[in-house]
């Protein structure tokens, strides 16, 4: 059975192929979705581990109790092969799903990992990287919000041999580095798929709220969802995920200052239960709300026709493949992806098909 270490720092299987390769720019590449999805719960969260002393306790995800600037490092141990995954995750309900995802790739394939967060701080998540170049660890996984910080200590892991693959974020800038590919989705036609549904939805003028001040991701989604919205688009960063409170009322206070706002379109899945507390608290009426990604309270909303639809990029995916990925490249040689980014998205979540992902939700594998 699996060993599950927990470890504080200041700063410091083959059973599962899914791979939709498409270029960044070719909307017609883009592959998977959600209503067409099925999966299987190959990594929950309710899977037992064996102490070092012989007994059995049950592992708990430990990533969100990471506060302020420390990150936590989870070490599943098993065998001679080490890889990092080195996310700027804050321990939330999404990024619990991409651990999840890494935690059973770890398990099916006998492989050493660390899931190490850096809480949204790219100078921590440079200092992990820099750390597990220092250990000479196998392979590293890490996702790119902040590219002018984060490329060059990943093109130094590159060039002392480290196999590198990115996710989440970093699909116009994996190359750069020289990473073997990239897994997530592309951003801008992401967001562009959210124009073409609001402006079915009837909306005029959208306010697009972002939860992270530097993330090139989520400012891409309301580039892209600008590139096919009829009308207009008001792109601002309205506060953390960290503080809802905080980012409700920012979201209330852009309704009452503009009463053109007929739509929000929110970069994240809190923050568009956020967006959608706050047309309730002032009483906007809004053409439509949608957010990215899947909490089951936004799965909810949906379900109750609250939120129009939210955007899946499979984030279980996004933990799993890239551990399957380094281990084939590691252990054969493998590449995947052909020069192009592994799509895990975009798929949509709807009132038509939301109560079938939920159930996923609750199995801890979407």
């Amino acid at each position: 059975m699996r060993k599950l270490r927990t470890i504080l720092v200041p700063i410091a299987a083959l059973s599962l192929v899914a791979a939709a390769c498409g270029g960044d720019d070719d909307s017609d590449s883009v592959a998977d979705d959600t209503s067409d999805a099925t999966a299987e719960d190959t990594g929950g969260g309710d899977a037992t581990a064996e102490d070092t002393g012989g007994g059995d306790a049950t592992a708990e995800d430990t990533g969100g109790e990471a506060t302020g600037g420390e990150d936590t490092v989870d070490a599943t141990q098993s065998s001679d092969l080490t890889f990092h995954m080195i996310t700027h995750s804050d321990g939330g309900p999404f990024w619990s799903v991409v651990k999840r995802g890494m935690e059973a790739a770890c398990a099916d394939l006998g492989v050493d990992c660390v899931w190490a967060e850096s809480v949204n701080d790219p100078g921590v998540q440079v200092q992990l990287i820099d750390t597990a170049i220092a250990e000479g660890v196998d392979g590293i996984a890490a996702s790119l919000p902040s590219p002018d910080q984060l490329i060059g200590p990943l093109q130094d892991a590159v060039g002392q041999g480290i196999p590198v693959i990115t996710l989440n974020s970093g699909s116009n800038d994996y190359q750069e580095i020289g990473a073997l590919t990239h897994v997530g989705q592309t951003e801008f036609i992401a967001g562009q798929g959210a124009g073409e549904r609001f402006n079915e939805l009837g909306a005029t003028k959208i306010y697009c709220g972002r939860q992270e001040e530097s993330n090139v991701a989520l400012e891409e989604r309301c580039d892209g969802l600008a590139d096919t919205f009829d009308g207009e688009v008001v792109s601002e960063f309205v506060g953390l995920d960290a503080d809802q409170t905080a980012q409700q009322n920012a979201i209330a206070a852009a309704f009452q200052a503009d009463p053109d706002i007929d739509g929000f379109m929110g970069t994240g899945p809190v923050i568009a239960v956020s967006g959608l507390n706050a047309s309730k608290d002032t009483g906007t009426t809004l053409a439509g709300i949608a957010g990215f990604d899947i909490t089951p309270e936004i799965i909810t909303a949906i379900d109750a026709g609250e939120i129009a639809f939210t955007i899946d990029q499979q984030q279980y995916l996004q933990g799993y493949l890239p551990i399957l990925l380094l281990y084939l490249n590691v252990t054969n040689l493998n590449t995947a992806g052909g020069g192009q980014p592994i799509l895990t998205g975009p798929g949509f979540v709807t009132p038509e098909n939301a109560a079938q992902v939920s159930a996923l939700v609750d199995a801890g594998t979407r």
